[in-house]
Protein backbone atom coordinates (compact mmCIF):
# COMPACT_ATOMS: atom_id res chain seq x y z
CA UNK A 1 0.00 0.00 0.00
CA UNK A 2 3.01 2.33 0.59
CA UNK A 3 3.51 2.85 -3.27
CA UNK A 4 -0.23 3.36 -3.64
CA UNK A 5 -0.14 5.98 -0.93
CA UNK A 6 2.48 7.79 -2.63
CA UNK A 7 0.41 7.99 -5.34
CA UNK A 8 -2.27 9.41 -3.99
CA UNK A 9 -0.35 12.46 -2.19
CA UNK A 10 -1.55 15.29 -4.26
CA UNK A 11 -0.49 18.78 -4.08
CA UNK A 12 -2.63 21.99 -4.57
CA UNK A 13 -1.36 25.50 -4.78
CA UNK A 14 -0.05 26.90 -1.59
CA UNK A 15 -1.58 25.08 0.50
CA UNK A 16 0.77 22.74 0.38
CA UNK A 17 0.55 18.54 -0.25
CA UNK A 18 -3.12 16.95 0.31
CA UNK A 19 -2.87 13.46 1.44
CA UNK A 20 -5.57 12.05 -0.86
CA UNK A 21 -7.61 14.75 0.12
CA UNK A 22 -8.42 16.65 3.32
CA UNK A 23 -10.11 15.21 6.41
CA UNK A 24 -13.59 14.50 6.48
CA UNK A 25 -14.30 17.06 8.55
CA UNK A 26 -13.55 20.96 8.76
CA UNK A 27 -13.56 23.32 5.95
CA UNK A 28 -10.66 22.25 2.62
CA UNK A 29 -8.35 24.08 2.03
CA UNK A 30 -9.60 27.16 -0.46
CA UNK A 31 -6.87 26.20 -3.49
CA UNK A 32 -8.83 22.74 -2.84
CA UNK A 33 -12.41 24.60 -3.76
CA UNK A 34 -10.78 26.99 -6.62
CA UNK A 35 -9.99 23.35 -8.38
CA UNK A 36 -13.24 21.74 -7.56
CA UNK A 37 -15.14 25.09 -9.23
CA UNK A 38 -12.69 24.85 -11.85
CA UNK A 39 -13.35 21.34 -12.66
CA UNK A 40 -17.31 22.02 -12.38
CA UNK A 41 -16.76 24.70 -14.84
CA UNK A 42 -15.24 22.33 -17.67
CA UNK A 43 -18.28 19.39 -16.31
CA UNK A 44 -21.23 22.36 -17.40
CA UNK A 45 -19.40 22.95 -20.82
CA UNK A 46 -18.77 19.11 -21.73
CA UNK A 47 -22.64 18.38 -20.48
CA UNK A 48 -24.62 21.99 -21.55
CA UNK A 49 -23.53 22.35 -24.84
CA UNK A 50 -25.57 19.79 -26.94
CA UNK A 51 -28.61 20.97 -24.86
CA UNK A 52 -27.92 24.72 -25.52
CA UNK A 53 -27.15 23.95 -29.49
CA UNK A 54 -30.69 22.24 -29.79
CA UNK A 55 -33.06 24.96 -29.07
CA UNK A 56 -30.73 26.74 -31.37
CA UNK A 57 -30.25 24.50 -34.42
CA UNK A 58 -33.69 26.08 -36.67
CA UNK A 59 -31.81 29.17 -36.54
CA UNK A 60 -28.44 28.19 -37.39
CA UNK A 61 -30.19 26.29 -40.38
CA UNK A 62 -31.91 29.69 -40.96
CA UNK A 63 -28.95 30.74 -41.98
CA UNK A 64 -26.52 27.97 -43.34
CA UNK A 65 -28.50 26.04 -44.96
CA UNK A 66 -28.08 22.36 -45.16
CA UNK A 67 -31.41 20.94 -43.54
CA UNK A 68 -30.29 17.72 -45.10
CA UNK A 69 -26.93 17.50 -43.01
CA UNK A 70 -28.83 18.53 -39.60
CA UNK A 71 -28.46 15.41 -37.74
CA UNK A 72 -24.47 15.50 -38.48
CA UNK A 73 -23.84 18.73 -36.11
CA UNK A 74 -25.08 16.80 -32.78
CA UNK A 75 -23.86 13.13 -34.72
CA UNK A 76 -20.49 14.44 -35.03
CA UNK A 77 -19.98 16.13 -31.14
CA UNK A 78 -21.20 12.93 -29.92
CA UNK A 79 -19.18 10.59 -31.76
CA UNK A 80 -15.41 12.23 -31.66
CA UNK A 81 -16.62 12.76 -27.74
CA UNK A 82 -17.16 8.86 -27.43
CA UNK A 83 -14.25 7.51 -29.52
CA UNK A 84 -11.44 10.05 -27.61
CA UNK A 85 -12.83 9.49 -24.23
CA UNK A 86 -10.73 6.06 -23.60
CA UNK A 87 -7.73 7.56 -25.23
CA UNK A 88 -7.78 10.85 -22.78
CA UNK A 89 -8.10 8.57 -20.02
CA UNK A 90 -4.83 6.78 -21.01
CA UNK A 91 -2.46 10.01 -21.93
CA UNK A 92 -3.96 11.32 -18.46
CA UNK A 93 -2.12 8.48 -16.68
CA UNK A 94 0.93 8.40 -18.77
CA UNK A 95 2.05 12.10 -19.32
CA UNK A 96 -0.07 13.56 -16.35
CA UNK A 97 -3.63 14.58 -15.45
CA UNK A 98 -3.14 17.97 -15.22
CA UNK A 99 -1.27 18.59 -18.72
CA UNK A 100 -3.52 16.56 -20.97
CA UNK A 101 -6.51 18.08 -19.04
CA UNK A 102 -5.48 21.92 -20.15
CA UNK A 103 -5.19 20.58 -23.39
CA UNK A 104 -8.55 18.50 -24.24
CA UNK A 105 -9.89 22.63 -22.56
CA UNK A 106 -8.22 24.35 -25.21
CA UNK A 107 -8.98 22.22 -28.14
CA UNK A 108 -12.74 22.85 -26.76
CA UNK A 109 -12.06 25.94 -26.99
CA UNK A 110 -10.57 26.31 -30.00
CA UNK A 111 -13.87 24.05 -31.50
CA UNK A 112 -16.13 26.50 -29.59
CA UNK A 113 -14.36 29.38 -31.35
CA UNK A 114 -14.46 28.15 -35.01
CA UNK A 115 -17.78 26.96 -34.70
CA UNK A 116 -18.87 29.97 -33.77
CA UNK A 117 -17.05 31.62 -37.14
CA UNK A 118 -18.74 28.11 -39.23
CA UNK A 119 -19.74 29.89 -42.75
CA UNK A 120 -21.61 26.95 -44.01
CA UNK A 121 -22.67 23.67 -42.70
CA UNK A 122 -20.07 21.86 -43.23
CA UNK A 123 -17.63 23.90 -41.66
CA UNK A 124 -19.92 23.48 -38.37
CA UNK A 125 -19.89 19.95 -38.64
CA UNK A 126 -16.32 19.65 -38.55
CA UNK A 127 -15.65 22.49 -36.10
CA UNK A 128 -17.99 20.67 -33.87
CA UNK A 129 -16.17 17.43 -34.33
CA UNK A 130 -13.18 19.56 -32.98
CA UNK A 131 -15.42 20.53 -30.01
CA UNK A 132 -16.72 17.37 -29.45
CA UNK A 133 -12.42 15.51 -29.13
CA UNK A 134 -12.21 18.33 -26.78
CA UNK A 135 -15.33 17.67 -24.52
CA UNK A 136 -14.15 13.93 -24.09
CA UNK A 137 -10.86 15.03 -22.42
CA UNK A 138 -13.14 17.66 -20.42
CA UNK A 139 -15.53 14.57 -18.80
CA UNK A 140 -12.56 12.14 -18.31
CA UNK A 141 -9.99 14.76 -16.87
CA UNK A 142 -12.93 15.85 -14.21
CA UNK A 143 -13.29 12.76 -12.96
CA UNK A 144 -9.69 11.37 -12.72
CA UNK A 145 -8.48 14.83 -11.39
CA UNK A 146 -11.34 14.07 -8.47
CA UNK A 147 -9.58 10.95 -8.11
CA UNK A 148 -6.56 12.27 -7.51
CA UNK A 149 -7.26 14.73 -5.24
CA UNK A 150 -9.87 13.06 -3.10
CA UNK A 151 -9.60 9.39 -1.58
CA UNK A 152 -13.07 7.30 -1.59
CA UNK A 153 -13.91 7.64 1.43
CA UNK A 154 -14.75 11.64 0.83
CA UNK A 155 -14.99 11.29 -3.16
CA UNK A 156 -19.18 10.69 -2.94
CA UNK A 157 -19.82 14.59 -2.20
CA UNK A 158 -17.78 15.43 -4.86
CA UNK A 159 -18.81 13.34 -7.43
CA UNK A 160 -22.12 14.12 -6.29
CA UNK A 161 -21.70 17.82 -7.13
CA UNK A 162 -20.71 16.82 -10.67
CA UNK A 163 -24.24 15.07 -10.62
CA UNK A 164 -26.19 18.10 -9.72
CA UNK A 165 -23.67 19.73 -12.26
CA UNK A 166 -25.50 17.13 -15.10
CA UNK A 167 -28.81 17.93 -14.08
CA UNK A 168 -28.32 21.59 -14.08
CA UNK A 169 -27.08 20.86 -17.64
CA UNK A 170 -30.32 19.59 -18.72
CA UNK A 171 -32.43 21.72 -17.10
CA UNK A 172 -31.11 24.92 -18.17
CA UNK A 173 -29.51 24.10 -21.48
CA UNK A 174 -33.05 24.56 -23.20
CA UNK A 175 -33.94 27.78 -21.43
CA UNK A 176 -30.39 29.51 -22.18
CA UNK A 177 -30.01 28.50 -25.88
CA UNK A 178 -33.22 29.91 -26.14
CA UNK A 179 -32.62 33.14 -24.91
CA UNK A 180 -28.64 33.46 -25.74
CA UNK A 181 -30.45 32.28 -29.79
CA UNK A 182 -33.00 35.23 -28.85
CA UNK A 183 -30.62 38.92 -28.19
CA UNK A 184 -27.27 37.49 -29.21
CA UNK A 185 -27.61 35.29 -32.19
CA UNK A 186 -26.53 31.86 -32.76
CA UNK A 187 -22.89 32.14 -32.74
CA UNK A 188 -23.23 33.43 -28.84
CA UNK A 189 -24.61 29.32 -28.43
CA UNK A 190 -20.56 28.70 -29.07
CA UNK A 191 -19.23 32.41 -27.83
CA UNK A 192 -20.22 32.15 -24.82
CA UNK A 193 -17.91 28.79 -23.96
CA UNK A 194 -14.60 30.95 -24.72
CA UNK A 195 -14.64 32.80 -20.80
CA UNK A 196 -15.69 30.43 -18.80
CA UNK A 197 -13.25 27.64 -20.23
CA UNK A 198 -10.60 30.36 -19.64
CA UNK A 199 -11.60 30.58 -16.38
CA UNK A 200 -11.45 27.02 -15.87
CA UNK A 201 -7.74 27.25 -17.91
CA UNK A 202 -6.69 29.93 -15.74
CA UNK A 203 -7.58 28.24 -12.27
CA UNK A 204 -6.56 24.93 -13.35
CA UNK A 205 -2.92 26.22 -14.41
CA UNK A 206 -2.34 28.06 -11.51
CA UNK A 207 -3.60 25.91 -7.79
CA UNK A 208 -3.73 22.22 -9.45
CA UNK A 209 -0.28 21.07 -8.87
CA UNK A 210 -0.96 16.84 -8.99
CA UNK A 211 2.68 14.52 -8.60
CA UNK A 212 3.81 13.06 -12.03
CA UNK A 213 3.12 9.64 -13.21
CA UNK A 214 5.84 7.23 -13.16
CA UNK A 215 6.86 6.34 -16.61
CA UNK A 216 8.90 3.38 -15.49
CA UNK A 217 11.16 3.47 -19.36
CA UNK A 218 7.90 3.92 -20.85
CA UNK A 219 7.73 6.29 -23.98
CA UNK A 220 5.83 7.52 -26.58
CA UNK A 221 6.41 5.14 -28.61
CA UNK A 222 5.06 2.74 -26.49
CA UNK A 223 1.91 4.11 -27.01
CA UNK A 224 -1.06 1.49 -28.72
CA UNK A 225 -1.54 3.58 -31.81
CA UNK A 226 -3.21 0.55 -33.35
CA UNK A 227 -5.21 -0.53 -30.68
CA UNK A 228 -6.42 3.04 -30.35
CA UNK A 229 -7.43 2.99 -34.07
CA UNK A 230 -9.54 -0.15 -33.84
CA UNK A 231 -11.47 1.33 -30.79
CA UNK A 232 -12.09 4.58 -32.66
CA UNK A 233 -13.09 2.67 -35.41
CA UNK A 234 -15.44 0.15 -33.87
CA UNK A 235 -16.89 3.23 -31.48
CA UNK A 236 -17.73 5.09 -34.46
CA UNK A 237 -19.72 2.30 -36.42
CA UNK A 238 -21.84 1.25 -33.18
CA UNK A 239 -22.36 4.96 -32.53
CA UNK A 240 -23.76 5.02 -36.11
CA UNK A 241 -25.43 2.16 -35.85
CA UNK A 242 -27.35 3.03 -33.18
CA UNK A 243 -27.91 7.15 -34.57
CA UNK A 244 -29.35 6.12 -38.61
CA UNK A 245 -30.38 2.54 -37.23
CA UNK A 246 -34.45 2.98 -38.19
CA UNK A 247 -34.18 6.50 -39.29
CA UNK A 248 -31.66 7.45 -41.96
CA UNK A 249 -30.95 3.79 -43.21
CA UNK A 250 -34.31 0.72 -42.46
CA UNK A 251 -32.47 -1.93 -39.71
CA UNK A 252 -31.59 -4.19 -42.09
CA UNK A 253 -30.27 -2.07 -44.68
CA UNK A 254 -26.92 -2.77 -46.40
CA UNK A 255 -25.11 0.05 -44.53
CA UNK A 256 -26.66 -0.55 -41.03
CA UNK A 257 -24.97 -4.52 -41.59
CA UNK A 258 -21.66 -3.22 -43.31
CA UNK A 259 -21.68 -0.88 -40.02
CA UNK A 260 -22.34 -3.38 -37.75
CA UNK A 261 -19.91 -5.69 -39.33
CA UNK A 262 -16.63 -3.42 -39.14
CA UNK A 263 -17.83 -2.53 -35.36
CA UNK A 264 -17.64 -5.92 -34.37
CA UNK A 265 -14.43 -6.56 -36.29
CA UNK A 266 -12.53 -3.95 -35.07
CA UNK A 267 -13.55 -4.12 -31.53
CA UNK A 268 -12.33 -8.28 -31.96
CA UNK A 269 -9.32 -6.45 -33.63
CA UNK A 270 -8.94 -4.00 -30.51
CA UNK A 271 -8.84 -6.86 -27.29
CA UNK A 272 -6.89 -8.78 -29.61
CA UNK A 273 -4.22 -6.18 -29.89
CA UNK A 274 -4.67 -5.33 -26.20
CA UNK A 275 -3.30 -8.32 -25.14
CA UNK A 276 -0.31 -7.88 -26.89
CA UNK A 277 0.97 -4.53 -26.41
CA UNK A 278 3.03 -3.08 -23.40
CA UNK A 279 0.84 -0.18 -22.60
CA UNK A 280 -2.79 -0.87 -23.96
CA UNK A 281 -5.44 1.80 -24.13
CA UNK A 282 -7.33 0.10 -22.38
CA UNK A 283 -5.70 -2.50 -20.03
CA UNK A 284 -7.92 -5.86 -19.74
CA UNK A 285 -6.54 -6.52 -16.48
CA UNK A 286 -9.06 -4.18 -14.77
CA UNK A 287 -12.02 -6.47 -15.82
CA UNK A 288 -10.40 -9.35 -13.41
CA UNK A 289 -11.85 -6.60 -10.76
CA UNK A 290 -15.35 -7.68 -10.32
CA UNK A 291 -16.65 -4.92 -8.80
CA UNK A 292 -14.86 -2.91 -11.68
CA UNK A 293 -16.96 -5.11 -14.14
CA UNK A 294 -20.37 -4.57 -12.57
CA UNK A 295 -19.93 -0.79 -12.38
CA UNK A 296 -19.40 -0.68 -16.10
CA UNK A 297 -22.40 -2.79 -15.97
CA UNK A 298 -24.52 -0.67 -14.43
CA UNK A 299 -23.39 2.36 -15.80
CA UNK A 300 -24.53 1.03 -19.01
CA UNK A 301 -27.57 0.61 -18.41
CA UNK A 302 -28.27 3.89 -16.12
CA UNK A 303 -26.99 5.70 -19.25
CA UNK A 304 -29.25 3.55 -21.35
CA UNK A 305 -32.54 4.39 -18.99
CA UNK A 306 -31.40 7.58 -18.33
CA UNK A 307 -31.06 9.37 -21.71
CA UNK A 308 -34.03 7.66 -23.08
CA UNK A 309 -36.19 9.14 -20.66
CA UNK A 310 -34.78 12.78 -21.30
CA UNK A 311 -35.86 12.33 -24.67
CA UNK A 312 -39.33 10.61 -24.38
CA UNK A 313 -40.49 12.36 -21.18
CA UNK A 314 -40.49 16.26 -22.69
CA UNK A 315 -42.51 14.41 -26.18
CA UNK A 316 -44.86 12.83 -24.46
CA UNK A 317 -45.91 15.86 -21.71
CA UNK A 318 -45.76 17.78 -24.66
CA UNK A 319 -47.94 15.74 -27.00
CA UNK A 320 -50.24 14.62 -24.84
CA UNK A 321 -50.40 16.63 -21.85
CA UNK A 322 -50.42 19.73 -23.79
CA UNK A 323 -47.33 21.14 -22.08
CA UNK A 324 -45.11 24.12 -24.09
CA UNK A 325 -41.80 23.02 -25.97
CA UNK A 326 -40.50 26.54 -24.53
CA UNK A 327 -39.69 25.46 -21.31
CA UNK A 328 -38.87 21.64 -21.73
CA UNK A 329 -35.72 21.68 -19.81
CA UNK A 330 -38.44 22.76 -17.26
CA UNK A 331 -40.78 19.15 -17.93
CA UNK A 332 -37.87 17.16 -15.98
CA UNK A 333 -37.19 18.95 -12.93
CA UNK A 334 -39.23 16.67 -10.87
CA UNK A 335 -36.73 13.87 -12.10
CA UNK A 336 -33.61 15.89 -12.95
CA UNK A 337 -34.41 16.97 -9.12
CA UNK A 338 -34.81 14.25 -7.21
CA UNK A 339 -31.73 12.54 -8.96
CA UNK A 340 -29.81 15.54 -8.15
CA UNK A 341 -30.81 15.37 -4.15
CA UNK A 342 -30.51 11.98 -3.84
CA UNK A 343 -27.33 11.53 -5.30
CA UNK A 344 -26.00 14.91 -2.70
CA UNK A 345 -27.03 12.55 0.15
CA UNK A 346 -26.03 8.99 -1.12
CA UNK A 347 -22.30 11.26 -1.41
CA UNK A 348 -22.65 12.30 1.95
CA UNK A 349 -23.70 8.97 3.42
CA UNK A 350 -21.07 6.90 1.42
CA UNK A 351 -18.62 9.60 2.98
CA UNK A 352 -20.04 9.22 6.83
CA UNK A 353 -19.60 5.42 6.46
CA UNK A 354 -17.72 3.94 3.88
CA UNK A 355 -20.37 2.18 3.02
CA UNK A 356 -22.45 1.99 -0.32
CA UNK A 357 -22.82 -1.38 -1.58
CA UNK A 358 -26.90 -0.19 -0.96
CA UNK A 359 -27.16 2.78 -3.25
CA UNK A 360 -26.91 0.49 -6.10
CA UNK A 361 -29.34 -2.01 -5.10
CA UNK A 362 -31.59 0.70 -3.74
CA UNK A 363 -31.39 2.44 -6.75
CA UNK A 364 -31.62 -0.04 -8.85
CA UNK A 365 -35.14 -0.86 -7.54
CA UNK A 366 -36.38 2.52 -7.89
CA UNK A 367 -35.14 2.50 -11.60
CA UNK A 368 -37.06 -0.55 -12.16
CA UNK A 369 -39.98 0.56 -10.06
CA UNK A 370 -40.04 4.17 -11.60
CA UNK A 371 -39.96 3.41 -15.34
CA UNK A 372 -42.76 0.80 -14.47
CA UNK A 373 -45.34 3.07 -13.47
CA UNK A 374 -44.26 5.56 -16.30
CA UNK A 375 -45.12 3.01 -18.25
CA UNK A 376 -48.97 3.26 -16.78
CA UNK A 377 -49.36 6.82 -18.30
CA UNK A 378 -52.28 7.09 -20.77
CA UNK A 379 -53.70 10.25 -22.04
CA UNK A 380 -55.61 10.79 -18.66
CA UNK A 381 -52.30 10.82 -16.71
CA UNK A 382 -51.69 14.22 -14.49
CA UNK A 383 -48.72 16.58 -14.85
CA UNK A 384 -48.87 16.17 -11.14
CA UNK A 385 -49.00 12.24 -11.39
CA UNK A 386 -46.28 11.89 -13.93
CA UNK A 387 -44.47 14.35 -11.71
CA UNK A 388 -44.23 11.63 -8.74
CA UNK A 389 -43.33 8.78 -11.23
CA UNK A 390 -40.35 11.28 -12.63
CA UNK A 391 -39.24 11.25 -9.12
CA UNK A 392 -39.22 7.99 -8.31
CA UNK A 393 -36.67 7.00 -11.37
CA UNK A 394 -34.99 10.42 -10.44
CA UNK A 395 -34.12 9.39 -7.07
CA UNK A 396 -32.85 5.71 -8.44
CA UNK A 397 -30.61 7.31 -10.87
CA UNK A 398 -29.44 9.77 -7.73
CA UNK A 399 -28.20 6.38 -6.23
CA UNK A 400 -26.50 5.07 -9.09
CA UNK A 401 -24.60 7.78 -11.56
CA UNK A 402 -21.83 8.88 -8.69
CA UNK A 403 -21.33 5.53 -6.98
CA UNK A 404 -20.80 3.84 -10.27
CA UNK A 405 -17.79 5.78 -10.89
CA UNK A 406 -16.71 5.92 -7.01
CA UNK A 407 -16.37 2.16 -6.81
CA UNK A 408 -15.40 1.96 -10.14
CA UNK A 409 -12.21 4.10 -9.33
CA UNK A 410 -11.66 2.45 -5.68
CA UNK A 411 -11.63 -1.01 -7.35
CA UNK A 412 -8.21 -0.44 -9.59
CA UNK A 413 -4.73 0.93 -8.64
CA UNK A 414 -3.90 4.74 -8.95
CA UNK A 415 -2.09 4.48 -12.17
CA UNK A 416 -4.88 3.35 -13.94
CA UNK A 417 -7.39 6.05 -12.51
CA UNK A 418 -7.43 7.31 -15.65
CA UNK A 419 -8.69 4.36 -18.03
CA UNK A 420 -10.88 3.74 -15.03
CA UNK A 421 -12.63 6.61 -15.40
CA UNK A 422 -12.47 6.84 -19.17
CA UNK A 423 -13.78 2.77 -19.33
CA UNK A 424 -16.85 4.02 -16.95
CA UNK A 425 -17.60 6.89 -18.69
CA UNK A 426 -17.59 5.34 -22.07
CA UNK A 427 -20.30 2.42 -20.96
CA UNK A 428 -22.15 5.03 -20.02
CA UNK A 429 -22.14 6.90 -23.68
CA UNK A 430 -22.62 3.77 -25.30
CA UNK A 431 -25.62 2.55 -23.06
CA UNK A 432 -27.26 5.94 -23.74
CA UNK A 433 -26.51 5.54 -27.58
CA UNK A 434 -28.53 1.71 -27.41
CA UNK A 435 -31.17 3.10 -25.50
CA UNK A 436 -32.05 5.81 -27.07
CA UNK A 437 -31.88 3.62 -30.41
CA UNK A 438 -33.49 0.54 -28.78
CA UNK A 439 -36.34 2.76 -27.22
CA UNK A 440 -36.96 4.79 -30.05
CA UNK A 441 -37.18 2.16 -32.44
CA UNK A 442 -39.83 0.68 -30.05
CA UNK A 443 -41.70 3.95 -29.32
CA UNK A 444 -41.74 4.98 -33.25
CA UNK A 445 -42.66 1.54 -34.40
CA UNK A 446 -45.67 1.30 -32.10
CA UNK A 447 -47.09 4.95 -32.82
CA UNK A 448 -46.63 3.65 -36.44
CA UNK A 449 -48.86 1.01 -35.79
CA UNK A 450 -51.61 2.66 -33.64
CA UNK A 451 -52.03 5.28 -35.72
CA UNK A 452 -52.92 2.97 -38.53
CA UNK A 453 -55.05 1.27 -36.25
CA UNK A 454 -56.82 4.62 -35.04
CA UNK A 455 -56.77 6.68 -37.56
CA UNK A 456 -56.11 4.23 -41.09
CA UNK A 457 -54.35 6.00 -44.00
CA UNK A 458 -54.40 9.04 -42.69
CA UNK A 459 -52.73 8.11 -39.85
CA UNK A 460 -50.09 6.01 -41.82
CA UNK A 461 -49.30 9.30 -44.15
CA UNK A 462 -49.03 11.51 -41.11
CA UNK A 463 -46.51 9.33 -39.23
CA UNK A 464 -44.90 7.99 -42.53
CA UNK A 465 -41.70 10.44 -42.75
CA UNK A 466 -41.63 10.32 -38.85
CA UNK A 467 -43.22 9.28 -35.05
CA UNK A 468 -42.38 12.44 -33.54
CA UNK A 469 -44.58 15.61 -34.35
CA UNK A 470 -43.44 18.98 -33.53
CA UNK A 471 -46.76 21.24 -31.72
CA UNK A 472 -47.08 22.71 -35.65
CA UNK A 473 -47.61 19.50 -37.20
CA UNK A 474 -49.94 18.51 -34.70
CA UNK A 475 -51.97 21.65 -34.88
CA UNK A 476 -52.78 21.50 -38.05
CA UNK A 477 -54.31 18.14 -37.41
CA UNK A 478 -57.83 17.02 -37.44
CA UNK A 479 -59.37 16.58 -34.31
CA UNK A 480 -59.92 12.99 -34.88
CA UNK A 481 -56.21 11.90 -36.19
CA UNK A 482 -54.65 14.23 -32.93
CA UNK A 483 -56.69 12.48 -30.46
CA UNK A 484 -55.64 9.53 -32.20
CA UNK A 485 -51.74 10.40 -31.97
CA UNK A 486 -51.99 11.17 -28.51
CA UNK A 487 -53.40 7.80 -28.19
CA UNK A 488 -50.46 6.36 -29.81
CA UNK A 489 -47.74 8.44 -28.39
CA UNK A 490 -48.87 7.32 -25.09
CA UNK A 491 -48.80 3.39 -26.18
CA UNK A 492 -45.24 4.23 -27.32
CA UNK A 493 -44.12 5.59 -24.18
CA UNK A 494 -45.50 2.98 -22.63
CA UNK A 495 -43.79 0.13 -24.77
CA UNK A 496 -40.61 2.46 -24.54
CA UNK A 497 -40.22 2.38 -20.58
CA UNK A 498 -41.71 -1.10 -20.06
CA UNK A 499 -38.07 -1.88 -22.28
CA UNK A 500 -36.66 0.44 -19.72
CA UNK A 501 -37.92 -1.55 -16.70
CA UNK A 502 -37.19 -4.77 -18.02
CA UNK A 503 -33.37 -4.06 -18.68
CA UNK A 504 -32.86 -2.48 -15.41
CA UNK A 505 -33.13 -5.48 -14.02
CA UNK A 506 -29.96 -6.45 -15.46
CA UNK A 507 -28.52 -3.45 -13.56
CA UNK A 508 -30.00 -5.09 -10.54
CA UNK A 509 -28.96 -8.46 -10.70
CA UNK A 510 -25.17 -6.64 -11.03
CA UNK A 511 -25.68 -4.82 -8.15
CA UNK A 512 -26.50 -7.93 -6.01
CA UNK A 513 -23.03 -9.35 -6.53
CA UNK A 514 -20.89 -6.13 -5.65
CA UNK A 515 -19.00 -6.84 -3.12
CA UNK A 516 -18.38 -4.05 -0.56
CA UNK A 517 -14.89 -2.99 -0.01
CA UNK A 518 -13.90 -0.51 2.25
CA UNK A 519 -12.89 2.87 0.86
CA UNK A 520 -9.92 4.04 1.13
CA UNK A 521 -9.48 7.06 3.27
CA UNK A 522 -7.27 10.29 3.35
CA UNK A 523 -3.57 9.04 3.46
CA UNK A 524 -4.77 5.71 2.36
CA UNK A 525 -6.34 4.47 5.05
CA UNK A 526 -9.58 2.33 4.83
CA UNK A 527 -12.99 2.41 6.39
CA UNK A 528 -13.31 -0.95 8.66
CA UNK A 529 -10.13 -2.30 8.31
CA UNK A 530 -8.56 -2.20 12.02
CA UNK A 531 -5.24 -2.05 10.72
CA UNK A 532 -6.49 1.52 9.13
CA UNK A 533 -5.03 -0.39 5.90
CA UNK A 534 -5.91 -2.36 2.82
CA UNK A 535 -3.92 -3.77 0.08
CA UNK A 536 -3.82 -2.63 -3.34
CA UNK A 537 -4.34 -6.65 -4.59
CA UNK A 538 -7.32 -6.55 -2.70
CA UNK A 539 -8.70 -3.84 -4.06
CA UNK A 540 -8.19 -5.05 -7.65
CA UNK A 541 -9.39 -8.50 -6.57
CA UNK A 542 -12.72 -7.26 -5.27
Amino acid sequence: MDAENKNEVSEVGEAGAVSGGAETDGPKPRSVRVVLLALMIAMLLAMLDNMIIGTAMPTIVGELGGLEHLSWVVTAYTLATAASTPIWGKLGDLYGRKRVFMTSIVIFLIGSALSGMAQDMGQLIGFRAVQGLGAGGLMVGVMAIIGDLIPPRERGKYQGLMAGVMALAMIAGPLVGGSITDHWGWRWSFYINLPLGVVALLAVSAVLHLPKPSRDGRSARDIDYLGAALLTVGITAIVLVTTWGGTEYAWGSAVVMELIALGVASLVGFLFVQKRVAEPVIPLHIFRSRNFTLMSVIGFFTGFVMFGAVLFLPLYQQSVQGASATNSGLLLLPMLGAMLAVSMVAGRVTTGSGRYKAFPIVGSVLMIVGLFLLAQMDTGTSRVTSGVFMAVLGAGMGCLMQITMLVAQNSVEMKDMGVASSTTTLARTLGSSFGVAIMGALFNSRVQDVMAERAGALGSAVTERSAQLDAASLAKLPAAAREAYQYAVASGTHSAFLLGAVVSVVALVAAVFVKEVPLRGAGGSSVGDASGKASAEEMVRA
